[in-house]
């Protein structure tokens, strides 16, 4: 039932800052700056994907109360982990490069604003009604849509600061590598007759071969 949010999840719709790319940076500043976002951002990775991890344990066979706490808590957990990276940006001051207040600005701005969009995805969540399971699963693919078009919002957010030269000195830090979630996935496989319908297993499906298609693309997933 929960399929489609952990498909839209494996998709890359979840930041991460794990970049790409190494180099000699000559200057000192650069590195520094990389250094005070990257030891503040590695807490809010781990956070990520721990959430992360929480949703795509529960998409198998999740009862719908069990589906929908997990993903209201994820999503919480995201939207705060948005929160404090967009804090880390902020108080690390202009990145010494070229444009670099905007370039600060523009990450601020675009981290909150993922921040409030993975909170209306919790709103969405906790309206849902976990007793009528047919209703449920038609809500939980409404809420993977809306996943699907925060996917940009969330990549973007801090796109330009993954370029040039603060992308070098970033790329780095160890706190702004790859997490491997904490929770350990618990997923049982379906079973017959189980919480989630034949319409909702099959519309999973569909976006569980989406998403693998997408995870294909490197530096898109926590």
């Amino acid at each position: 039932m929960n399929k489609k949010l952990a498909a839209a999840l494996s998709g890359g719709a979840v930041l991460t800052l794990v970049l790409s790319g190494c180099g000699d940076d000559e200057d000192g500043k650069v590195d520094a700056w990389a250094k005070k976002v990257c030891d503040q951002a590695q807490p809010q990775i781990q956070k990520r994907a721990n959430a992360q991890q929480a949703i795509i344990s529960t998409a198998a066979d999740g009862k719908p109360a069990d589906i929908q706490a997990a993903d209201s808590k994820a999503f919480q957990d995201i939207a705060d982990a948005d929160k404090a990276l967009a804090k880390a940006v902020q108080d690390a001051g202009v990145p010494p490069v070229e444009n670099g207040d905007k370039l600060q600005q523009d990450a601020v701005k675009e981290l909150n604003a993922t921040a409030a969009a993975y909170e209306g995805l919790k709103k969405q969540v906790d309206a849902l009604d976990p007793k009528d399971q047919q209703k449920f699963a038609d809500g939980l693919s409404g809420v993977a849509n809306g996943l699907k078009k925060i996917e940009k919002m969330d990549q973007d957010a801090l796109a330009k600061l993954q370029e040039g030269q603060l992308g070098q000195a970033m790329a780095k830090q160890p706190g702004c590598q790859k997490a491997t979630a904490s929770v350990a996935p618990s997923a049982p496989p379906a079973k017959p007759g189980s919480a989630g319908s034949p319409s909702a297993a099959a519309s999973g499906s569909a976006a569980a071969s989406a998403g693998a298609s997408a995870s294909a693309s490197p530096g898109k997933r926590a």
